[in-house]
């Protein structure tokens, strides 16, 4: 059957959810997200979704848009998603080329791409001029069936929720400061507020009561922000601590405390990534318990005007 490519429609959010979730297990998705990103994602994001379709069924799906992050210009991304049950039928090829095209009217000049550490899928890269760059290993920990210790943060220090915060400028602040040496090829070193909010703390899977945060009186100077599905999967993302305060051991209670949120709440998966390079987060997962799942690729490629 003919492998169609189209925009995505509000329609598709259930089935591009499922094969998403199918493509990329380790990835909180859900059709809400998906909504949202189609209406509602940070203007300066310039997000869409194309969808492919086969004999009338959704197969896979491509996240396009800018890395408006980073002040460096001209950066975009294209991250391919198609359902295992339906990959090697062309549908992955036709995605990222609709993708590029998309992102060249943008006037995108290197675009990066999220690439399973599958030799199908790093042969398309390949093949279309991709460029492999960094490592990231995507974690699992079954909170179910695992016992959580007690680590009490630092003397002086307060942890709670993001929920409880009077102004997330205070986490915006901190996420800022943690995220301009964050290991990885593009830097988040130039988003306003109002971007940031929209980005981040508006989305739908962002689950305040379940972000925790460290508190130096009213000062956040550690997070673990939490994204769900609001059924049984919880998904830590950056876990950070700001560059002043590292060395006091705040990560590892900053990050259980919101597991244990978590665990309260029913969520049986806990699923992460890190970057191969940081040892130290790797190292705070490892002693959480975290077991290594799979392993994704940061590809980048220049496009031609």
């Amino acid at each position: 059957m003919a492998v169609i490519i189209r925009a995505f429609r509000s329609a598709d959010a259930r089935a591009a959810a499922a094969a998403l979730r199918a493509g990329a297990p380790y990835q909180v998705v859900t059709p809400e997200l998906l909504g949202w990103q189609a209406t509602s994602a940070p203007a300066a994001e310039r997000h869409a979704a194309l969808v492919a379709e086969s004999a009338g069924e959704l197969v896979g799906v491509a996240r396009t848009g800018l890395l408006h992050e980073s002040a460096e210009p001209g950066l975009g991304f294209a991250n391919v998603t198609v359902h295992p049950h339906r990959r090697g039928r062309g549908a992955g090829a036709a995605l990222l080329a609709a993708a590029e095209e998309r992102l060249a009217g943008l006037g995108v000049l290197t675009a990066y791409a999220k690439v399973a550490d599958d030799p199908a899928a790093i042969a398309l890269a390949e093949r279309r001029g991709y460029r492999r760059g960094r490592l990231a290993r995507l974690l699992h920990l079954d909170l179910a069936a695992t016992e959580l210790p007690q680590v009490p943060a630092p003397s002086g220090v307060r942890l709670t929720s993001a929920a409880e915060l009077a102004d997330p400028k205070a986490l915006y602040a901190a996420d800022l400061d943690v995220s301009r040496d964050e290991p990885g090829e593009v830097g988040m070193d130039e988003i306003s507020y109002d971007d940031w909010r929209a980005a981040y703390w508006d989305r739908p899977d962002l689950d305040r009561s379940l972000t925790s945060v460290a508190l130096v009186d009213d000062v956040v100077v550690a997070f673990s922000f939490a994204l769900t599905d609001g059924r049984d999967r919880y998904q830590s993302g950056m876990t950070g601590t700001r560059r002043a305060y590292r060395g006091m051991g705040l990560a590892r209670p900053v990050k259980l405390a919101g597991l244990r949120r978590a665990w309260h709440a029913g969520y049986r998966h806990a699923v992460t990534s890190n970057d191969a390079e940081s040892e130290a987060m790797l190292a705070v997962n490892r002693r959480l318990g975290y077991r290594v799942v799979g392993r994704e690729w940061r590809y980048r490629r220049e496009l031609r005007r």
